[in-house]
Formats: C-alpha cells, sequence, structure tokens
C-alpha cells in the first residue's frame, strides 16, 4: 500500500486515541534496534545487528562483495561485551591466509573466541571463578604478533566494585583458552577506567584514554601515549592531553603518524591533530563515551577525516584538515550514530531519518556518493501512519532553552473531533549525560497512529548542545531534567497542541527516575510509565550498582560526604507519599545497573495508600529489553495504562490489571 491509495477514501472521525492502526505492538518490537560496531574484514564490510525474535542476540553480519548478506554465527551465538555493562567493540577481523580471521565475545559467558568459515569458534580465554569473571572490548587482531589486544575487565570478588581493568594482550593460539597466566598484560590497573590500544601505523607507539573515580569519560579523562618495544611491551606510558576537566573520547593515528583526538577542552567536542584543532566550531565531533570503541571520527588514507558532527542533529561528513571545511554526505539521513569505519575512500556509518530505521550506509569519500549496503529499511506499513515529526526549542525557567522533538497524533483514515485536543505522552531519554535523535522509531509510531502524541526532551544535561547545556544537571539531576519535562508539557498544553488532563511522563533508566520524581514532585501528568529506573539515590551507588556509575551522582547530585541529606531528599522513594497519580513500572530481574530493589523499596514505601499501579518483571532481562516478547508485553501494558487513565476506548490489547 502507498500513502497515495488513501487520496479519496473516506476519513473517518474518532476521538484521539480511539484511531486504527497497523502498528502492533509485535511489529514494533521486531524492528527495535540498531545496526552497531561497523568494520571491514578485508573489502567486505561486517556489522553487529539485533535479532528480538532470537532471544535478542545480537548476531554478526558479513556483507560479501557481490552484496549478498548472511549472519555468520547461529544461536546462540551472541556477540556482545558486558565490559562497563554497556559493553563495547565485541568483535575484529582481518583476513589471513586468504580468507577472513574473527575474533568476537560471546555474551553468555563473555570468552573471547576465535572463528573462520568453515570451522567452529575456538575459545581464546578463560572462564574466571570470580565473581562475574573476565571480560573483553575493543580488540585488535594483531596476527603477525599472533596476539589479540584488547581491553581486560577482571572481576577480583563478588562485589561489583572487586574490578580491575587494564590492556591485556591475547594469544591466538588458544594457549590462554584455559590458562589465565598466558594472558599478557600491557598495562597495570592503576587506572580504573582504559580504552582500547590505538597502535600508530608503524606499530610503534600506542594510545589509549583512561579515567578514574569520581568522573565520568564525558567530565574528564586523560589521553596516553606508550612505546611498543619489539617484545610486544608498552613502555614509558605518559599523559599528552586531558585532564579532570577535559573529554576526550576517541584517540587514533593519521596515516602518517600523527595523533588525532577529539577535545572538549573550549566547551565542544572539536577535532585536534598534534595538539592543533582542526575545525573550531561550536558544534559537537564527539559525544559521550557510553560504549568502548565508538567512533565519531575515522582517519582517511589521502589525509582527509570521515566525521559524525553537528550540533543537535548529527551528520556525516568529509573534513579537509588542511582548510577545516567539511563536506557533508548527501542522502536522506539525518542522524548517524558514532559508528565509522573506513578503508581506502570508503567510509560506512549507521544513518537514519525521521522516515527511516537505522541502516548501514556507504558513503565513497571520492565522489561524495552514499548508499545503503546493509540493514536497508523496509516500510512494513504505509509510511502514511508514520509521524511527521519536528525540532522544537521551547523555554524553560529562567528563560533558557529546552530542546525537543515533537510528534503528533497521524493516522490516514482518521480525524479527531474539532473541540478535542490530544494526549500526550511526555518521554525522558535515559542516560543522563545522552540525547535522543530524531528519527523513525515504531514504538513512538505505535501510539501517535492511534491518536496519542509523543514528545521527546532533550532537556538540560543532554549531549549534542555544548559542555555547558549538558552541565546544567550537574548536582541538579530531578531538578532540571524534572523542570524542564514539565515545561515542554505545560507549553503543549498552553499552545493548544495537548490536552492538559491527559499528559503522561515516560522513561527508561534515567528517563526511569525522571519520570518518578515528576509523578512524586509535580502535578502535571495524569499517569507514567517507569522502566527500569532508579528510585533510591541512597543505595544506588558502590555496592549497589555496577562499577561504571557507581560514582555518577557525586557530580549528579553532589559529593555524597558533602551532602548526604540531598541523596534521600531527591529520591523518589523518599515521597511515596506524595504519588497519586496511576503507574506502570517495568523491571528486568537480571539488571545489575539498575536492580529490581530499586522498585522493592518504591512500592514498599506505596503499600496501602491505595495508588493504582501496576508492576511487571522480566526473566533474563537486563538493563533495558532485548527480547521481542518482553517489549510487546511492555508496549501493550503502556497502551492499556494510557487507555485507563485518558478514557480511550479498549485496544484490543490484554487489560492491564491496576492493583491498589
Amino acid at each position: 500500500m502507498s500513502p497515495g491509495e488513501h487520496v479519496g477514501e473516506e476519513v473517518r472521525t474518532l476521538a484521539y486515541g480511539a484511531w486504527p492502526s497497523p502498528i502492533d505492538a509485535a511489529l514494533a518490537a521486531s524492528h527495535d534496534g540498531s545496526p552497531e560496531f561497523v568494520g571491514f574484514v578485508g573489502d567486505e564490510v561486517w556489522w553487529t545487528e539485533p535479532r528480538p525474535a532470537e532471544d535478542g542476540r545480537r548476531a554478526l553480519v558479513r556483507r560479501h562483495a557481490d552484496g549478498m548478506q548472511e549472519s555468520v554465527l547461529p544461536p546462540p551465538w551472541n556477540v556482545r561485551s558486558r565490559v562497563i555493562e554497556y559493553g563495547g567493540t565485541p568483535w575484529a577481523g582481518t583476513v589471513h591466509h586468504g580468507g577472513p580471521l574473527v575474533v568476537f565475545v560471546n555474551f553468555a559467558d563473555q570468552r573471547l573466541y576465535r572463528w573462520a568459515p568453515g570451522g567452529e569458534p575456538r575459545p581464546l580465554t578463560p572462564v574466571s571463578p570470580a565473581g562475574p569473571g573476565l571480560r573483553w572490548a575493543e580488540p585488535a587482531l594483531l596476527p603477525d604478533r599472533g596476539e589479540v589486544w584488547c581491553v581486560l575487565e577482571e572481576y577480583t570478588g563478588d562485589g561489583p566494585d572487586d574490578v580491575r581493568r587494564v590492556l591485556a594482550a591475547v594469544p591466538l593460539d588458544g594457549s590462554a583458552a584455559e590458562d589465565r597466566g598466558a594472558v599478557r598484560e600491557l598495562t597495570d590497573d592503576r587506572r580504573r577506567f582504559v580504552t582500547g590500544p590505538r597502535l600508530s601505523p608503524d606499530g610503534r607507539r600506542a594510545a589509549w584514554l583512561a579515567w578514574d573515580h569520581p568522573r565520568m569519560p564525558w567530565e574528564g579523562t586523560e589521553l596516553l601515549l606508550a612505546e611498543v618495544g619489539p617484545d610486544g611491551t608498552l613502555s614509558g606510558p605518559r599523559t599528552v592531553a586531558g585532564g579532570p576537566e577535559e573529554s576526550i573520547p576517541q584517540v587514533d593515528w593519521t596515516a602518517d603518524g600523527r595523533l588525532l583526538y577529539v577535545s572538549d577542552r573550549t566547551g565542544w567536542w572539536n577535532l585536534y591533530r598534534d595538539g592543533e584543532s582542526l575545525c573550531p566550531r561550536e558544534e559537537e565531533f564527539g559525544g559521550p563515551l557510553w560504549k568502548l570503541g565508538w567512533r565519531w571520527f575515522a582517519p582517511l588514507d589521502n589525509g582527509l577525516i570521515a566525521v559524525v558532527h553537528g550540533r543537535g542533529a548529527t551528520a556525516l561528513g568529509i573534513l579537509d584538515p588542511e582548510s577545516g571545511e567539511v563536506v557533508d554526505a548527501a542522502g536522506p539521513w539525518t542522524e548517524f550514530a558514532p559508528a565509522l569505519a573506513v578503508l581506502g575512500e570508503r567510509v560506512v556509518a549507521v544513518g537514519a531519518s525521521p522516515r527511516s530505521a537505522p541502516e548501514v550506509v556507504e558513503l565513497d569519500a571520492k565522489t561524495g556518493r552514499a548508499r545503503v549496503i546493509g540493514a536497508e529499511h523496509s516500510d512494513a506499513v504505509d509510511p502514511a501512519y508514520y509521524p511527521e515529526p519536528r525540532a522544537r526549542t521551547f523555554t524553560g525557567p529562567d528563560g533558557r532553552e529546552i530542546h525537543a522533538h515533537l510528534y503528533p497524533p497521524r493516522n490516514p483514515g482518521c480525524a479527531a473531533p474539532a473541540d478535542e485536543l490530544p494526549p500526550y505522552v511526555i518521554r525522558a531519554h535515559g542516560g543522563p549525560t545522552s540525547r535522543v535523535p530524531l528519527v523513525l522509531d515504531l514504538e513512538i509510531a505505535y501510539f501517535t497512529s492511534r491518536g496519542i502524541g509523543v514528545a521527546e526532551v532533550n532537556y538540560g544535561g543532554s549531549t549534542g548542545y555544548g559542555r555547558a547545556y549538558r552541565e546544567r544537571l550537574r548536582e541538579q539531576w530531578g531538578v532540571v531534567d524534572v523542570e524542564d519535562c514539565a515545561a515542554v508539557a505545560r507549553a503543549l498544553a498552553e499552545e493548544g497542541t495537548a490536552d492538559p488532563a491527559r499528559l503522561a511522563v515516560r522513561g527508561g533508566s534515567a528517563g526511569g527516575w525522571t519520570a518518578a520524581v515528576s509523578l512524586t514532585t509535580t502535578d502535571v501528568y495524569a499517569c507514567g510509565t517507569i522502566l527500569y529506573p532508579v528510585l533510591d539515590l541512597t543505595g544506588w551507588g558502590p555496592g549497589e550498582t555496577h562499577d561504571f556509575e557507581s560514582r555518577y551522582l557525586e557530580s549528579l547530585i553532589g559529593p555524597r560526604a558533602e551532602v548526604p541529606d540531598r541523596y534521600a531528599q531527591r529520591s523518589p522513594v523518599a515521597h511515596a507519599d506524595r504519588l497519586t497519580a496511576p503507574f506502570l513500572l517495568l523491571q528486568g530481574l537480571d539488571d545489575v545497573i539498575c536492580p529490581p530493589v530499586q522498585c522493592e523499596r518504591f512500592l514498599g514505601r506505596l503499600a496501602g495508600r491505595g495508588v493504582p499501579h501496576a508492576y511487571l518483571t522480566f526473566e533474563g532481562e537486563g538493563h533495558g529489553f532485548r527480547r521481542a516478547e518482553t517489549m510487546v508485553r511492555a508496549l501493550e501494558a503502556e497502551l492499556s495504562l494510557y487507555t485507563q487513565v485518558f478514557g480511550l476506548p479498549p485496544e484490543g490489547v490484554p487489560a492491564l490489571e491496576l492493583t491498589r
């Protein structure tokens, strides 16, 4: 069906929220996720791709020279690292003895494996009995040395803080598969966090990033440089850039051996070569390092540099470092992920738009032509059912700017009565140091095609708008984010875009925190959906959450030793007595980032208060849902909540039972 087929058809007048839609929860779940970690193996492009219907695994996909694509490892192989829990680059490949040689991390046991077509994966690393064991990320294949260099995260005990991280060399011959002593450590463990080593073109120097508690990588990192000896040892590591107030999220080398990195020393993540600014602009050429190995730039052999850059929305461009000029790729994509790989003049990236889900895109840096080569978007339904979003800037408290994306209701066969305003869901993104892109998301279309609007808020603290914008949240988490979401909700109501009596707030992880605080401290929302949230700051820290974020609150809330009362005062669990709005709480039982105990404490405080709510838990799910059946249940439950609270006709989804 094409959009044009609706021409001349009768448009029915139905209440907002009662519009029939071909986008069901199963369809939305099947299109969840994005290709990630693109790379070259010889002249072939490979990447990882989500498989919601296969227990949420990440498949490793190979694109042959003739364009044929295949998933090279069958289920249950799951190519995904758990380093710092959010993971990092889980695979690397090269051509060896005439064919592909690949190493990858398998999610279930976190071991590093070696694989070549026609054979079975062979483990390269051992299983450790201590805590969560040994984990690996950002592998760099060095077949001439007979090694793969990578980040090693090693648990030394059962607690989440009993962990060390080093750069390590793993033998490719499998001799370390049962022998931890055969793993050669390249650095000591004095630094709490490290990224994978980047070797100079001549192999004589290695560069990597490091940082320590309580800083997060978007607050302050250091760029380290060391000499690589003939025997493969690293000597004389020294800091050459960065510091406590300077964030460097990526480092690499030019073809002629000069050091390239991104730094926010000016307040914007810009690109530098041997310390010299290449393209000073008030826009970002980098971002928050949530996953080790994310790449916002990639140097080409001819001296040009592929870049993902922008202010808010991101474009794919080619930077001439001599002139400072950037030429952006032409095409329909309006957002690009930090996933770049280059070979010669070929640049591979992941791009998306409001009309297309994330796709693997190849740019010819010589001709400027870009095309889709993998995970190609296809319309599962008539795109007339997709929302037509637009970027908006709202005014918040003290006149500050708030960036948001508005997704009004849209359905080609339906219109609402002229005197009715639509319900709206205000969505707060996770992180909170992150940003939500303006791209096609069938979970959003699931609601907008039924007549429920959605507004996504890049509240103060979000990335993409400079360091000053993201530092608005410093010691103000639970204040600025909540105020900004409420300001957008109120503005939509005041301008006649949304029904002020039918506003909901929704968020997951850090967004779940924002949603919960919003419900307990404001009267803006009629209900809310809270997914795998932080709810009790007094417990969310060292010992209860994972190591990576265990001191995150030092900047988001304030030094725990200096302002201990603030941790209790900001927590939704402390204000459960103020909550009157119905809510849905969704939680993965295997979540180690925001563990179920957070939800249990919150619900314990609500016991007997008569607040309508539902608490759904999911076995086998961690932080963020990946399985199709989980996503279907969660999405249908959310819709059922809104139909009940907003007085909408039943949609035909299982009724969510609200208890008191």
